[in-house]
């Protein structure tokens, strides 16, 4: 991965780092599925009216729409509701980064050599003690927050998959038109789970200081975090294997506590700073390895705006297109 590739997913990484305590801020205001329907409302509504649809198969916007947008955020915003500290979500979240390599090994047949898989586990190493640390100290979360916030990481990594397998052409389009994908069934959540009383409570109190908060954390959520860092994320998933983009999401808890320090107050520790010290270097390390190779081809990612073709497996199919990792 060039140097430049690198620096963005950096990037990425403050951005989404940031956004756990803007997500705490919105959170106090409106109910868990609300917020994340609402959050993606407002990038589907004008996604629908002024950008072109990208061309890619509808199975893999409608997978990365339901992984990234749907069960990411459904279980993250429930697990933070439900009492996971913001700092501690955004740690156990980037589980998604081993969830992703694995399932890029076992569904896109990714090679990992030796000194990712090395990279990759001093950094797991890391976020682990991290958790245990927290917990320890009567600090962490109870276990269902905790199982909820891995499910999210788990729907993230089925997202990173899915937006690999799309290979866009264009990335932005396709994080827009992700968007399309949460606002319905999040809002069927929503009335079911939330409760039309909570929901009209979170609207009609917004002219409060806390509404003023949770209006602007859903602006950092939507603007930077959404289309920014997602735009960015998806760009850098469709020039370099997954094995490789994957693990800078590690580098996401050690803003993400940095930051709940400062702006929310959650402590962090000697402890914990060492710890994301081992997250950084492994990240450096997975990083910086060259991939392994692969043992099959990516098809072409011919355009069908109708629907997938009965047996156009993108798996199935051999040798019809550029190995995985390369430029289109």
């Amino acid at each position: 991965m060039p140097l430049r590739d690198r620096l963005l997913a950096c990037l990425v990484a403050v951005c989404w780092g940031v956004n756990f305590p803007a997500i705490h801020l919105s959170l106090e205001q409106f109910p868990p599925f609300f917020l994340v329907a609402l959050r993606f409302t407002l990038i589907a509504v004008p996604t629908l009216l002024l950008v072109p649809r990208p061309a890619v198969r509808l199975r893999w916007l409608l997978g990365y729409g339901a992984g990234f947008g749907v069960l990411q955020f459904a279980f993250l915003y429930l697990a933070m509701d439900s009492g996971m500290p913001t700092g501690l979500a955004s740690l156990v979240l980037q589980a998604s980064a081993p969830f992703t390599v694995l399932l890029g090994g076992a569904l896109l047949r990714e090679r990992i050599s030796v000194r990712q898989g090395v990279g990759i586990g001093v950094a797991v190493l890391g976020l682990g003690a991290i958790a245990v640390y927290r917990a320890g100290l009567g600090g962490g979360a109870t276990l269902l927050p905790v199982v909820l916030t891995l499910c999210g990481g788990l729907g993230w990594a089925l997202g990173n998959v899915s937006s690999r397998l799309a290979r866009p052409d264009s990335p932005l389009r396709l994080t827009l038109w992700m968007s399309v994908v949460p606002p319905l069934p999040m809002l069927a959540l929503a009335l079911v789970l939330d409760g039309t009383d909570a929901i009209s409570r979170s609207l009609t109190t917004l002219a409060t200081p806390t509404g003023y908060r949770a209006l602007g954390g859903l602006a950092f959520t939507v603007l930077i975090a959404t289309v920014v860092g997602s735009g960015l994320w998806t760009t850098l998933m469709s020039r370099h294997p997954s094995s490789t983009v994957a693990p800078f999401s590690l580098l996401v808890p050690v803003v993400g506590i940095a930051t709940s320090w400062l702006a929310l107050g959650e402590r962090t520790s000697g402890v914990e700073l060492a710890c994301g010290a081992l997250v950084i270097g492994g990240v450096l390390v997975a990083s910086t390895a060259r991939p392994a190779g692969t043992s099959r081809r990516l098809p072409s990612a011919a355009p069908d705006h109708q629907g997938d073709r009965d047996g156009s497996d993108a798996l199935a199919a051999a040798g019809e297109a550029q190995p995985v990792g390369g430029r289109r």
